[in-house]
């Protein structure tokens, strides 16, 4: 079966120009907005790390790292700065209630091509640091509601500037258990859930993703030691963590902006390290960090910059709005179609 590149009547509603112009617009006043909203400091970030050291994000445990030898010993690319965000705010001496964000840039050379991924991956990573008794659910959805907040008024001032980019975005986001939504549509499959809640609500979060669902299966994979997934937040649901998903009206259908969620304490690392079947990570150098209490308790996560920016500016595929490698296929597609391919 032939996969679908770009919907058939497409058509970019800005050049090539334009759209360079409007893409810094909606970086420069997405990062302040959510700097403003969060109380985060901008901070530099590396882009590669030591190996061993546990801070290397180890995604859902499918993909390996591009990695070479210097002469201080072997280095790998970052896959994202997850864990690297909560060392860094212990390491600064930041307080409760502030924290950072950071440009991520990471190549991640299994990825499955298409649409909306890419080998190479831009995004905000934000960290902040919270106290024990902000480690709930309720927290986590004020959280969320604030970032939303930051991307319906970019999304405005996008408008603004490029008055043919309409806004489309919901004012409000719905927030629903991915445990509940298995229940309602038992048959689908997660993606196939995705698109049916996006489309109904426009904005989504889904809670809990990691933790396996009534079914025995999770409704996405994620790592053991970062977002906790496994803490129960009421008597029939469980996790702290969960995505950012909207109804994408150019390629109708739903598309994630942001993975985040409240970080493992001690307890939940350990159990989830415990399930996953990695328990001998627990002697590395952050885990040890983690599991002494000798690093901050936070919350975090990451915005895809580039799929903010095709959702906002109306694009159809992730190469509109980012320059990468891409198969071949698309390459002609977007030249058959004289689509600018960056």
């Amino acid at each position: 079966m032939k996969i679908k590149i770009l919907p058939e009547s497409y058509k970019p509603k800005l050049d090539l120009f334009r759209t360079q112009k409007a893409i810094k617009r909606v970086k420069d006043i997405f990062e302040r907005k959510l700097a403003e909203k969060l109380s985060l400091h901008r901070v530099s970030a590396p882009r590669f790390l030591k190996e061993g050291t546990g801070l290397q994000d180890d995604l859902a445990g499918t993909q390996t790292p591009v990695g070479f030898k210097t002469k201080m010993g072997p280095i790998e690319v970052v896959h994202s700065l997850a864990k690297w965000k909560r060392h860094a705010l212990g390491k600064y001496g930041f307080k409760t209630g502030t924290g950072i964000y950071t440009d991520m840039d990471a190549i991640r050379k299994d990825e499955d091509v298409d649409a909306t991924h890419s080998i190479y991956v831009d995004q905000w990573d934000w960290e902040l640091i919270i106290s024990k008794e902000q480690r709930t659910l309720k927290y986590l959805e004020e959280i969320v509601r604030k970032i939303y907040q930051a991307i319906l008024e970019t999304e405005k001032m996008v408008e603004k500037g490029f008055p043919e980019l309409k806004s489309r975005l919901p004012k409000k986001i719905k927030f629903i258990h991915a445990e509940d939504l298995e229940e309602m549509y038992p048959k689908l499959t997660p993606k196939e859930r995705e698109d049916k809640i996006t489309k109904k609500h426009g904005a989504v979060f889904l809670i809990g993703i990691g933790g396996a669902l009534k079914s025995g299966k999770p409704h996405d994979l994620r790592a053991a030691d970062y977002d906790d997934w496994s803490t129960e937040t009421s008597e029939r649901t469980k996790g702290l963590n969960g995505d950012i998903i909207v109804w994408d009206s150019t390629r109708k259908e739903a598309l994630e902006l942001s993975s985040m969620g409240i970080r493992v304490d001690t307890k939940s690392l350990l159990k989830q390290l415990e399930i996953m079947g990695v328990i001998e990570r627990k002697e590395l150098e952050f885990h040890k960090a983690v599991i002494e209490e000798k690093i901050p308790l936070t919350i975090g996560g990451g915005i895809g910059q580039s799929r903010l920016c095709v959702l906002l500016l109306q694009k159809a595929h992730i190469g509109e709005v980012q320059s990468s490698v891409w198969p071949e296929e698309v390459e002609k597609e977007f030249e058959k179609r004289k689509i600018p391919l960056l």
